[in-house]
């Protein structure tokens, strides 16, 4: 589960996006000349107005964007790995019956999707950003470079209603230290140690793979959070000209991060207040699982907000517009939605997951595109 897009590096880039509103329509009536009556106005049709945030459209097939191109075999397969998660009636039915077909090809799974599904366009639009599993190196001792402890969750952590507190004598609770409080604390019992800058991209990835100077690897999992609010750090960069307007992918704010390390890069970190804590576990190959309980799918996974969506539900994305340099121009798929985190926000927005290590990890600091959602709903 992730803490805070847990945003990938693209939680750290976080910027709403917004429904454009469209232009109310002026009508200009001319002035009568003296002693002429006035014309009758001529009526004029109001203009249009976009539908309700919340508001569902009908639609067919045809009115997805880039569906022809889709890989209806490969969305198929991750489908049939990720249906379980749904908590519908009808899903389960349509799940059920994708297990009976063998290996089937790009036309038999297209039509499966087109015979089984009614796509509705969400009215609106949002944002997309993406997030990725990193691989780390790591070192059982701290050094010259590896000095940023990887904190496990600590005994006084404790959640109630919701809020992180930290359980004193004699039962007293208070709100639980923001990172820099946490981070002035011994780190005697530290899982292993990082590079700074990479520990706090894995605090906002939520989980990844640690390798240590032996070759020996471990799995790095999410154990839970402070409490505090996630911050983005992408934006006040810009606004201390820290970085450009459309330079703030992840690879850059790590690259200035590490270029930093010390006061400034620890200034610009603890912006954000919420810090992350971990568990470890042998690495055994498998993907990092989602909140749905389920191992996301490389491309095929996306965290939403549960406010809005139930897990388990089949998305038709179609995303394009990025505001970040080297980005790829549109992301048009079927996606389920297997995870969540605190960065992501509202009913039209996603955060897409492509995969695990450093390629992944590029593609992923550069998404932040303008995003519309379609839901594929099961027909009874």
């Amino acid at each position: 589960m992730r803490p805070d897009r847990l945003a990938a590096v693209a939680a750290l880039l976080i910027l709403g996006a917004c429904a454009s509103t469209p232009k109310t329509l002026q009508v200009r009536v001319p002035v009568p000349a003296r002693n002429v009556a006035p014309a009758e106005p001529v009526p004029t049709a109001p203009p249009p107005t976009a539908p309700p945030p919340g508001e569902v459209l009908a639609e067919g097939f045809s009115d997805l964007p880039g569906w022809p191109q889709e890989d209806h075999a490969g969305a198929l397969r991750a489908f049939l790995q990720t249906c379980m998660a749904a908590r519908d009636a009808d899903m389960a039915v349509v799940c059920r019956r994708a297990g009976t077909m063998i290996d089937p090809d790009e036309v038999h799974a297209r039509a499966f999707f087109e015979d089984n599904f009614r796509p509705e366009r969400l009215s609106g639009e949002g944002l997309l950003t993406a997030y990725f599993a990193p691989e780390y190196e790591a070192r059982t001792a701290p050094d010259e470079d590896f000095f940023a402890p990887v904190r496990p969750r600590p005994a006084d952590l404790m959640i109630r209603d919701g809020q992180a507190w930290k359980s004193g004598a004699n039962g007293t609770l208070t709100p639980y230290p923001d990172r820099a409080a946490i981070e002035a604390q011994p780190s005697a019992d530290a899982l292993a140690w990082m590079r700074p800058e990479d520990l706090f991209f894995l605090q906002v990835q939520g989980s990844g793979v640690l390798t240590y100077e032996d070759g020996r690897r471990e799995k790095v999992l999410y154990a839970g959070n402070n409490g505090q609010a996630f911050v983005g750090i992408a934006a006040p960069m810009r606004r201390q000209g820290l970085l450009p307007e459309n330079g703030t992918s992840g690879e850059a704010i790590r690259a200035w991060l590490s270029a930093h390390r010390g006061p400034e890069a620890e200034a610009v970190m603890r912006l954000n207040p919420r810090y992350a804590f971990f568990r470890t576990t042998p690495d055994d190959g498998i993907a990092p699982l989602g909140a749905a309980g389920l191992p996301l799918p490389s491309g095929r996974a996306i965290a939403v907000d549960p406010r809005h969506h139930g897990y388990g539900e089949l998305i038709w994305i179609d995303a394009d517009a990025p505001n970040l340099s080297g980005a790829f121009p549109a992301y048009q798929r079927l996606v389920s939605t297997l995870d969540t985190g605190g960065a992501i926000k509202g009913e039209i927005r996603a955060d897409l997951y492509l995969g695990q290590g450093a390629a992944a990890g590029l593609e992923a600091g550069r998404v932040r595109h303008v995003l519309r959602m379609h839901k594929l709903v099961p027909r009874p």
